[in-house]
């Protein structure tokens, strides 16, 4: 007789099999449970995942117990939770439009355009000169490149297929900017605590010098919501320039007839902050959204983590990640110095 299962049986692409060994193996070994074949774990996924709902989790929590899981047990639900992971982002970021004043967006843009539109040349400069120094293909630098000029995954994902790039290239770029997007998660706040940055100038340092919009508004929600808003305002508008990017990925490329991936959630951020802002019935709702955007945004750093197993890591090598390291440390260190000696 055969029984239903709650997922079909891990891939080695989603199980490293190093892990599937002494106590590890009793974790992957199904029981029958009302009906349904279900794995332990399977079981700490689910729990861990409820976790992530409550108080108790922050988001550097929640990324810290997905890396712990990825490297321990495995995803059990990789491909479920990789294709809700920029959904859940999405959604967590227009709920968080319900919590914000557009005026105060508006201020927040103008004094991060500067800084946005000389760190993305500047980085995308650096990134060709030192991913030619370190013999990397093109393709690689390029994604990297954008990667840590734009919004991490998010720009890869973008560019990628503008430059046609091969699933081996946009593997190594992901996994290089995810590993810095969950350093910067837990090394920012503290570094920012420490030179007694103020909301402002941590929020426009975490939109400026952290990859992903996921680990930027993680790591802002930590140090306050002041700087929660001003690191969303400045990252999404910085996200933008996916755009404008792109079709200059494609000319400098010559790639003709491909398609430009245009951001569309970001104005449904926009449109909730102008609810929220020029639509005083909503604002008791405005609360209960935010709320549910950041326990969204909570969960969303749990799947990234999940997702990030040793064998991705393992995977990059060596090179792309001092090609990312090396343009993540010249664009922190370099506007750090500027925010803290031009912004109050």
């Amino acid at each position: 007789m055969a029984y239903p299962t709650l997922l079909p049986p891990a891939t080695p692409a989603t199980v490293d099999s190093s892990a599937i060994t002494g106590i590890f193996r009793h974790f992957h070994t199904p029981h029958l449970v009302l009906g349904y074949r279900i794995t332990l774990r399977q079981v700490v996924f689910g729990l861990l995942l409820v976790f992530c709902l409550t108080p108790w989790a922050s988001p550097p929590v929640a990324l810290a117990l997905g890396l712990l899981l990825a490297q321990t047990l495995g995803n059990p639900f990789a491909s479920q939770t990789k294709l809700a992971t920029a959904k859940l982002l999405q959604y967590s970021v227009v709920g968080l439009g319900f919590g914000m004043n557009a005026h105060a967006a508006v201020q927040a843009g103008k004094e991060g355009i500067v800084f946005t539109v000389a760190s993305i040349l500047g980085t995308l400069v650096l990134g060709y000169f030192a991913g030619r120094w370190l013999g990397l293909g093109r393709h690689v630098v390029h994604l990297i490149s954008c990667g840590t000029a734009i919004c991490g995954g998010s720009a890869i994902a973008a560019v990628g297929p503008v430059l046609r790039a091969k699933d081996e290239e946009m593997s190594v770029a992901l996994g290089t900017v995810f590993v810095l997007n969950a350093v910067a998660l837990f090394a920012f706040p503290p570094i920012g605590h420490a030179l007694a940055m103020t909301q402002q100038q941590f929020g426009l340092w975490c939109a400026i010098a952290i990859h992903d919009t996921s680990s930027v508004v993680g790591a802002a929600k930590v140090y306050g919501d002041q700087a929660l808003q001003v690191a969303t305002t400045v990252k999404l508008a910085r996200a933008l320039w996916i755009i404008p990017v792109s079709i200059a990925t494609a000319m400098f490329f010559k790639q003709k007839g491909v398609k430009i991936t245009i951001p569309y959630f970001i104005f449904g951020f926009i449109a909730a902050m102008l609810l929220n802002t020029y639509v005083p019935a909503l604002h008791p709702l405005g609360p209960v959204l935010v709320n549910l955007a950041k326990i969204g945004l909570t969960v969303t750093l749990f799947f990234i983590g999940a997702g990030l197993s040793a064998k991705i890591v393992r995977s990059v090598g060596a090179k792309p990640y001092v090609l990312g390291v090396l343009l993540w440390v010249v664009i922190s260190s370099v506007s750090l110095y500027v925010i803290l000696h031009s912004v109050a």
